[in-house]
């Protein structure tokens, strides 16, 4: 893997944990447990499906 790419991948991560940090810390009376397992899953899972779509140069 390109560094690149790693770069990108590293900062979808970081991304989607600093979002989940920031939900936690807001505390929404709707945001339980299992919605915040599966929210943290799905904004990594996007996070890093959107970092290989946009971050690789082709070549």
């Amino acid at each position: 893997m390109c560094m690149q790419c790693m770069a990108g991948a590293m900062a979808a991560g970081a991304g989607a944990t600093g979002m989940r940090a920031w939900l936690v810390a807001r505390a929404p009376l709707w945001l339980t447990t299992r919605r915040r397992r599966l929210l943290t899953g799905g904004m990594l899972a996007a996070g890093l499906l959107g970092a290989g779509l946009i971050g690789p140069s082709p070549g």
